[in-house]
């Protein structure tokens, strides 16, 4: 593994550091050839620019740049890793920073679509090669002897004849030398860093409640601002009356915005949930929130559908807004409507329509998920400091890069005039990505012509939108007499965006197969929810599997498993996105490491459930008790083929995490509507999973191999909600098909 031909567009380096250090950037165009086309949450493919970079002072301390936002997936210590094993340093002198955002100097920073590993997997690799290598060339010339006599270990540069010195001592006469045009990059084997666990480099801060989070934010002056928003989806501002909110303690002004000017066009990841806001601004949160109470606001409904065009990076499409105020019901009765209409065709391969004609047995279950909200810990909020030449923006997000462009055409200012710097998130899962609450900071700021930090109640969060789409699918599998399987059927629809993928598994592994879609608008905005489409598409998948094993008289694992040989040796259509001998990797090592087919196991209520998105593969064996009653998962399995695991302690927390999440959406997430007014607000009505009902046992297992790393923060949490589906089932004796499985659906 070499990298070659990085030139003006490659290394650069700088001397320019007080003390004579090194201090080495990474930057090159997606193109190059070190560079990959990369999938994002929307599903739009986008040519990515990845940098990085590496500081060495003169007293061998080595700081490590970490150009991607962290929300608790752990890249703040993940990708330095991948730096410092190239590099060969000693973990104990390294210091890891969150860069600011820079899209020349880093590229595309975005915390997302399980990417962050995966497309700087080979760039930090290369940044740490070279200046591994550049620090060997400045320690041969000083001792005089060639450089290939030169070796490396945790920091230390060192000769046959006994000559040895740091990094740091070498530092400044290193950032002196070409940057090479060739370097050899590591043998997975020899790895010494990457691999081995190490703690979070923030967990210490994090536990300690040090100020890492935007909500801990402060500066000299700043105000604090709160907005109004409808009550309803599918209302806008009539008027208001702000008198009595004015006479509040510490109120400083209240008056109400555009987030976007009418008719422009929408840009990436931006929503235009509730366009024109209420903001109330003051000295405290404690003064601001209770002025907003004293306002008195009139809505009206939106009274005509509209459009809106939608530019992707280049792609643009049209989205359509309806009037209305819509109701769960509703909602579902008009799905059910949509269902039974033709709908688009996504993949057909063979003649399915005569396989289901001429069919024994015809298996067909329809599932159905609600919207649900993200409810990140920590709700919106962002420090914005607007002025008629430049700005300041200071908080958590996902997709700086993207929320720099809508900033600088929103507030007319270059991209060179606008700072934004990232905080730590208290979580994300998606709902980082959209800028909205960016654009109302700067517009609250640019109002009062002063430092603003916005703020969100978790009421205000929850009932904003952005939410996990409602979905619904139909499967119906044809059987033969004998009970093979001759057609596979999946209908799927939602509002207001289909969940199907019509090239994943078992696509490719039957003859005769189709893969429809269908949409419903709606003017209830959406956006990406961890794994998005595959955290339903995978439930509705899964169980049916388990439902046409039951049907075909086979072990779930092995009907998959039969499927996959077929995908692996004879593949159905060349489109196929999952890599069949993965795939089966995976449920082999979980049926091994959950002890499946062993005797004692045999009578427990245990479900299986696999998937692949995000280019990983994941499973999980689910293991239910009932109590009084109710469900309660006791124990899991799981297995994960992601590639090389960089951080095996974090890699293992990050699916213990997407198990629990799974569970607590699968049995309790739920978000309702009526009359366009969100049914669940806080917590005591959103029922998210409590901790004496997450598992008592989560046992994590990676396949070894040395693939370079895939997706890992998503990967894991679709399946889980099949295999709690299937561990149902045996437990209850009941097929679950409507999320949530909720608490009334499975007492006995």
């Amino acid at each position: 593994m070499t990298m070659k031909n990085l030139n003006r567009r490659g290394f650069l380096k700088s001397s320019a550091l007080a003390g004579g250090g090194l201090l080495l950037s990474v930057s090159w165009m997606a193109k190059a050839e070190a560079a990959e086309k990369i999938g994002i949450a929307g599903g739009v493919d986008v040519w990515h620019e990845l940098n990085g970079y590496i500081r060495i002072t003169p007293d061998n301390v080595i700081k490590l740049m970490c150009p991607n936002p962290e929300f608790g997936q752990n890249v703040m210590t993940a990708l330095p890793m991948i730096a410092a094993e190239e590099l060969d340093a000693d973990w104990k002198n390294v210091q890891v920073e969150m860069a600011t955002h820079d899209g020349v100097k880093y590229g595309f920073q975005f915390t997302g679509g399980s990417q962050s590993i995966r497309a700087y997997w080979k760039p930090m690799r290369q940044a740490g090669a070279a200046a591994r290598q550049m620090l060997r060339e400045a320690a041969a010339q000083t001792w005089g002897v060639p450089v290939d006599e030169v070796t490396t270990k945790a920091g230390v540069l060192s000769h046959s004849s006994g000559k040895s010195a740091k990094y740091g001592e070498m530092a400044s006469k290193a950032a002196t030398i070409a940057v090479p045009k060739d370097v050899k990059l590591k043998a997975p084997k020899d790895f010494t860093v990457v691999r081995q666990s190490k703690k979070n480099v923030e967990g210490q801060k994090v536990v300690t409640g040090k100020p890492l989070f935007g909500f801990d934010y402060q500066t000299e002056g700043m105000l604090i601002a709160m907005v109004q928003h409808p009550p309803a989806f599918g209302m806008k501002l009539k008027s208001f009356d702000a008198a009595q909110a004015l006479k509040m303690p510490g109120i400083k002004a209240v008056f109400s915005f555009k987030v976007f000017e009418d008719g422009t066009e929408r840009g990436a990841f931006e929503t235009r949930t509730f366009n024109e806001l209420v903001a109330v601004v003051g000295n405290s949160t404690w003064e601001v929130m209770n002025a907003r109470k004293k306002l008195t606001v009139n809505w009206e409904p939106m009274t005509a559908d509209f459009k809106e065009t939608i530019n992707f990076r280049g792609n643009k499409r049209e989205e359509i807004m309806p009037a209305g105020l819509e109701s769960t019901t509703a909602q579902f009765e008009k799905m059910q409507e949509r269902a039974k209409q033709p709908a688009k065709e996504l993949r057909k391969d063979g003649d399915p329509e005569t396989a289901f004609k001429n069919a024994a047995q015809i298996l067909e279950r329809t599932y159905t998920a609600p919207f649900l909200a993200h409810n990140c810990m920590e709700p919106m909020n962002c420090f914005a400091h607007v002025t008629a030449d430049k700005a300041l923006f200071v908080g958590p997000l996902q997709a700086p890069g993207m929320a720099e462009e809508t900033l600088a055409n929103r507030f007319g200012l270059a991209k060179d005039k606008i700072d934004v710097q990232m905080t730590r998130m208290g979580g994300g899962f998606g709902r980082r990505a959209y800028p909205h609450y960016m654009v109302e900071a700067g517009m609250i700021s640019r109002q009062v012509q002063a430092p603003v930090k916005l703020v969100y109640s978790r009421e205000d969060d929850m009932t904003y939108g952005i939410y996990r789409p409602m979905y619904t699918a139909t499967y119906r599998a044809a059987l033969d007499a004998n009970k093979n399987l001759i057609g596979f059927h999946v209908k799927g629809g939602g509002i207001p965006e289909h969940p199907v993928h019509p090239n994943r598994f078992p696509a490719g592994a039957v003859d005769n197969y189709l893969a429809e879609g269908w949409e419903i608008p709606t003017n209830l905005t959406i956006g990406a929810f961890r794994a998005p489409r595959s955290n339903f598409n995978a439930a509705a998948e899964q169980s049916f599997l388990d439902e046409l094993a039951e049907m075909m008289g086979k072990d779930p694992f092995d009907l998959r498993l039969d499927l996959l040989k077929r995908a692996k040796e004879n593949p159905v259509g060349k489109n196929n996105d999952y890599d069949a001998a993965r795939y089966a990797g995976v449920l082999t090592l979980l049926r091994e490491k959950s002890g499946w087919d062993k005797p004692e196991n045999k009578n427990k209520n245990r479900g299986v459930a696999a998937y692949f998105c995000h280019n990983s593969y994941a499973g999980h064996v689910v293991e239910m008790t009932l109590r009084d009653g109710q469900p309660y998962v006791e124990n899991t399995y799981s297995a994960v083929d992601c590639g090389v695991v960089i951080n095996p302690d974090a890699a293992a927390n990050m699916v213990e995490g997407a198990v629990v999440d799974g569970i607590g959406n699968a049995l309790y997430g739920t978000l309702s509507h009526k009359d366009g007014k969100p049914g669940q607000t806080n917590f005591d009505t959103y029922r998210m999973i409590r901790h004496n009902e997450a598992p008592k046992k989560i046992e994590v297992h990676f396949v070894q191999n040395d693939i370079d790393p895939t997706g890992l923060g998503e990967p894991p949490f679709p399946p889980v909600f099949g295999a709690v589906a299937n561990a149902l089932y045996k437990a209850t004796g009941k097929r679950h098909y409507k999320q949530p499985f909720g608490l009334q659906e499975v007492k006995l």
